[in-house]
């Protein structure tokens, strides 16, 4: 179940933070490109030998990279946005297992009009790099695949799902820490392992699962104080055939504390609702400390 606490309190952050650092200046053509591009490791690993008070021994390691690139082109703002993460654990005497993996990337191709209303083509594309697995699978939540007791099941994989939006709406940018955009769209599930597509909403022979409907996004990046960034992307997608339900929804929250040059301390809250995958809220949470390095 989800835990409200967690996803308060940076909300909180944001509201309670005055005298947070303001936004960068807007972008001109003569800027070129304004890029923000970073590599992080993290790593964490206990172990125990004739221990009489007890403990399990782990052994955990994570490695992200996150990039940001905008560019004003004459009348037109071009932004890119990139993420690669992936991490594994070993636990006690376990195999070693996917902890984090995924694999995301964002455009957007806003035109400068005059004023804050901007029309904008978005494109959006999210998935992950291994195999993923449930290692305690239960038949009811997999009725479409052969669940066996005590066996792993693969239940994901590279471009399984692979999830594809396309976008053409308006932006509201104020030049500020906030933007929100609204416009139709269409949403592609692709899931390029059969077996797996009724996990996802495909019928068996439906690789590719098109809908069409309205798009949403909220955007926050702000500077709550020095050493203090938050990130915070809330994405809505209402498909016309499914008005009766709960839009898909995606609410990711980034908080990041610079301790120094290297040493970084996130925390990552992740909700996420599509009711043709489950009835229930998934959510991630992530804290990892470790080294992070600024590569533009």
């Amino acid at each position: 179940m989800p835990r409200p606490p967690v996803l308060l309190a940076l909300l909180a952050l944001v509201i309670a933070a005055p005298r947070a650092q303001e936004a960068p200046p807007p972008l001109t053509p003569a800027d070129g490109w304004r890029t923000a591009l970073t590599a992080g490791l993290a790593l964490s690993q206990a172990a125990y030998a004739n221990w009489q008070e007890g403990g399990v021994s782990t052994l955990a390691v994570t490695g992200t990279s996150a990039g940001t690139f905008e560019r004003v082109i004459g009348r037109f703002k071009q932004r890119h946005d990139a993420r690669i993460a992936f991490g594994l654990v070993r636990h006690d005497t376990l195999d070693v297992r996917k902890a984090e993996d995924a694999v995301r990337y964002a455009f957007a191709l806003q035109y400068r009009a005059r004023g804050a209303l901007q029309p904008t083509l978005a494109l959006d594309a999210r998935t992950q790099l291994a195999p993923g697995y449930d290692y305690a699978p239960d038949s009811a939540a997999y009725p479409h695949l052969d669940v066996v007791p005590g066996r792993r099941l693969k239940v994901s994989d590279f471009a399984a799902p692979l999830l594809l939006t396309q976008t053409l709406g308006v932006t509201y940018d104020p030049e500020r820490w906030y933007t929100a955009r609204v416009g139709l769209g269409l949403k592609e599930t692709v899931v390029a392992v059969e077996r797996l597509r009724p996990v996802y909403g495909n019928d068996p022979g439906e690789g590719v699962r098109l809908e069409a409907g309205v798009d949403a996004e909220v955007r926050v990046e702000r500077a709550l104080m020095e050493g203090v960034h938050l990130r915070s992307r809330l994405g809505l997608f209402q498909a016309f055939t499914g008005f009766d339900a709960a839009p898909d929804a995606l609410w990711e929250n980034t908080l990041a504390l610079k301790v120094n040059d290297l040493l970084n301390v996130n925390l990552e809250a992740v909700l996420l609702y599509d009711g043709d995958v489950s009835d229930e809220v998934q959510v991630k949470e992530v804290l990892s400390v470790g080294l992070s390095l600024a590569l533009l």
